[in-house]
């Protein structure tokens, strides 16, 4: 279709140096929540000491939160919604990967409104309520390229008493302001360049082939595809290559923005249940780890989309694409180049007999995407695109 509906109402200062530009800017408060992860690497590479003296320099407070797990759970929104009640914080600043933007979304969400977080969630055992009250403004300063939360509303969160890993978000969980510096993104190590990066790959992939494509969508997409299927490689061989970090960097935030204003597909609902189950499983892993099934799939049923897979292809390089299989040497290519090629759910402690589960986990949970397909996922197909896929 080309009807769109496009709403983004966050600043994004993108490009080397710019989160020195963050002591200029119009704050949202007096007082921040600084979200960070419970690693070392926000701190080990001055990251929080940059961001604690901009916000000192711009005349605001701030205080600490770094209890945000890879996989982030209620009980870090929990206590990091406590810890800006306590200490008075009026926002909030998600500084690190998605999970620590993730879960800042989620505090600024929960620091304000009553009960359960599970409440709001829409899906699974969620209690479906609307929030009651605007959640407080957040800042998104990523140290990775990969979720594109920056420039999206969205949120994950996985519930440990369920296993479930479910998304939240509304136009009042944009960033009101989202600093994309890849000066920042440089000393990601280069497995997790990896992952993260195909992360941002497939939310644009997804996008295109998406129900919920749309002219806007498809700019955004190609666009984002492009830069990161044709830089991923270096950034992740050459860590220190600052052009391809800046394009990996420019392509992640992109794919939040086709998020906005498009949709992803059913392959990141089937990615939730395998790192809801074994959170040590990083999410990009997971989706690198089905994604030849799950595309093949599609190129196999849905000859309509041939045209968008040769797209992508030729997006990714191949400027002489002609046929929709050229996307999957591509992306095989890439997988390769990027060391994940020969990625196995078994090394994190997936086994054969979960997999029925996690088909029937992925449509409760994450339905709605799975209504975003062209084509429509059976049960008996997600079995097989997770069967082919277990090594």
């Amino acid at each position: 279709m080309d009807n769109f509906n496009f709403y983004m109402p966050t600043r994004i200062l993108f490009g080397k140096g710019m989160l020195n530009k963050l002591k200029k800017q119009k704050l949202p408060g007096k007082k921040a929540l600084i979200v960070i992860s419970n690693g070392k690497s926000t701190r080990a590479n001055g990251y929080l000491d940059r961001v604690e003296a901009a916000l000192q320099e711009a005349g605001v407070d701030s205080v600490v939160f770094d209890g945000v797990m890879a996989n982030p759970v209620i009980e870090n929104v929990d206590a990091g919604a406590k810890a800006a009640r306590d200490n008075g914080c009026d926002f909030v600043v998600g500084l690190g990967g998605g999970s620590s933007i993730d879960c800042a979304k989620s505090i600024a969400v929960m620091a304000t409104n009553e009960g359960n977080y599970w409440d709001y969630i829409y899906g699974g055992t969620g209690g479906s309520q609307k929030m009651k009250v605007d959640p407080l403004p957040l800042i998104a300063i990523p140290t990775t390229a990969g979720t594109g939360t920056e420039s999206d509303p969205w949120t994950v969160i996985s519930n440990e008493d369920t296993n479930e890993k479910m998304a939240l978000g509304n136009d009042k969980t944009f960033p009101v302001l989202a600093v994309v510096d890849p000066d920042l993104m440089m000393t990601v190590p280069p497995t997790f360049t990896a992952y993260q990066g195909f992360d941002a790959l497939f939310h644009s992939t997804e996008g295109y082939i998406s129900k919920r494509n749309n002219l806007m969508s498809d700019m955004f997409a190609l666009k984002a595809v492009e830069v990161v299927g044709r830089n991923l490689a270096t950034a992740f061989a050459h860590g220190d290559n600052e052009k391809a970090r800046e394009l990996v960097g420019f392509g992640s935030t992109l794919s939040g923005v086709v998020m906005c204003v498009g949709s992803t597909t059913s392959e990141h609902a089937l990615e939730h249940p395998m790192s809801a189950h074994h959170p040590e499983l990083p999410h990009g892993a997971g989706l690198i780890m089905i994604s030849n099934a799950y595309y093949k799939h599609f190129i196999d049923n849905a000859p309509h989309l041939s045209e968008r897979f040769v797209d992508m292809a030729r997006a990714m390089g191949k400027i002489d694409a002609t046929e929709p299989t050229d996307f999957l040497i591509c992306l095989e290519a890439l997988k390769k180049a990027c060391g994940v090629d020969n990625l196995k759910m078994s090394d994190y402690g997936i086994t054969r007999e979960e997999l029925p589960a996690f088909v029937q986990d992925a449509k409760d949970t994450m339905m709605g995407l799975f209504k975003a397909d062209q084509l429509e996922l059976s049960d008996a197909d997600c079995l097989a695109i997770y069967e082919v896929s277990y090594k």
